[in-house]
């Protein structure tokens, strides 16, 4: 355990964002509903909350569902929803006792009174917490939160547009940006995840489906990242 810790302090590694891919794909593979491959999603988020507290990572952002997650079918939309909402009743008590930060990055406008009221009430209940800070993607699309920003910095007026002007009015202003992308499910795309803020983060693809992900899982990506030689354009 020190020595990934040590690992993890020499190189730097703040944040960690993942693209939790191949839930539906692991289901099938095991002839599955797919609602079973996001309920063993849940644990395998479980898993790298709990290790990254243990590695010392002080950032995980982990996309949940996207802007275009709404054109799946309407009963698996409703299911993802639910079990965001249920997830956060069952599991915030633990998560707040473990000093949890919870956040949420998206359009959470759209979604339905009621789980609005359950992530506000996640938000607040963990907002004075100092361990890992979880940011959770939830209708997101980085297009569109790109798109939002400047509107908003039309809006205000500002007529001098600079980089760090921009990251202010991103969805992530109080978040550090990645060092380390991770996707499951062996997919090679981003999928309109984090577009500005990943523009040097390193890349690690695994085959593994993202229900398969676990804590010695994520101590083989952070090893992989300590090799990588960060030149940051240089």
């Amino acid at each position: 355990m020190e020595s990934i810790k040590k690992i993890v302090s020499e190189c730097g590694l703040k944040h960690v964002a993942i693209i939790m891919d191949g839930n539906r794909r692991w289901a099938k593979e095991h002839n599955l509903p797919s609602m079973v491959g996001h309920k063993k999603g849940v644990d395998a988020l479980k898993k790298t909350m709990r290790a990254c507290d243990d590695f010392g990572i002080k950032y995980l952002t982990v996309y949940a569902f996207s802007t275009e997650n709404w054109n799946r079918k309407p009963e698996e939309v409703a299911f993802l929803m639910d079990l965001l909402g249920e997830t956060l009743k069952n599991e915030l008590k633990e998560m707040h006792e473990n000093n949890v930060v919870i956040s949420f990055i998206g359009d959470t406008a759209k979604l339905s009174e009621k789980l609005q009221n359950i992530l506000k009430n996640a938000v607040e209940t963990t907002k004075n917490n100092t361990g890992v800070n979880l940011q959770i993607a939830f209708n997101y699309g980085a297009r569109a939160e790109i798109v939002k920003a400047v509107q908003d910095i039309v809006n205000s007026g500002e007529k001098n547009i600079t980089e760090d002007l921009i990251s202010k009015h991103l969805y992530t202003s109080s978040i550090p940006d990645p060092d380390l992308l991770i996707r499951t499910g062996g997919e090679m795309r981003v999928s309109n995840y984090l577009l500005w803020q990943i523009a040097y983060s390193e890349f690690v693809v695994i085959p593994d489906f993202w229900p398969e992900f676990d804590k010695e899982k994520l101590e083989n990506c952070i090893k992989e990242f300590a090799q990588r030689n960060r030149r940051w354009g240089g």
